[in-house]
């Protein structure tokens, strides 16, 4: 295993792991820590951002540029991953199996829809 890729998997598995705590403590209502809990969960982005950072540095690649398309993709991601999660707190929590199921889909479609914006059709 290479030093760039043990450094990037330390850091990401401390970076998850700050962010599920401070998860957690922000979703867990019998703790009474929702303010340290989403401080928490930020502390586990930042460093989640810092390692791909350290990684690209490690492996001497360029730095990440910012463009329409990383940003379609991203906003695009963000979006169908939180539909899918409303689709599941529908079926999960609320008890409304049909609509979530249903909305659920719909995320994952939109999830579906990375692949051909991310890597082109051919």
């Amino acid at each position: 295993m290479k030093k760039s890729s043990f450094t990037a998997m330390v850091m990401g598995i401390v970076s998850c792991i700050f962010f599920a705590l401070g998860m957690c403590m922000a979703m867990i209502e019998e703790w009474n820590a929702f303010r340290p809990g989403i401080v928490v969960g930020c502390v586990g982005l930042i460093f989640a951002l810092l390692t791909v950072i350290v990684w690209r540095k490690m492996e001497h690649k360029a730095p990440i540029k910012v463009t329409g398309k990383a940003i379609l993709t991203a906003v695009a991601g963000i979006i169908g991953a939180l539909v899918l999660g409303v689709g599941m707190c529908f079926c999960m929590v609320w008890g409304n199996m049909i609509p979530g199921i249903a909305i659920g889909l719909v995320g994952i479609v939109m999830l579906l829809c990375l692949i051909p914006l991310c890597k082109g059709l051919k």
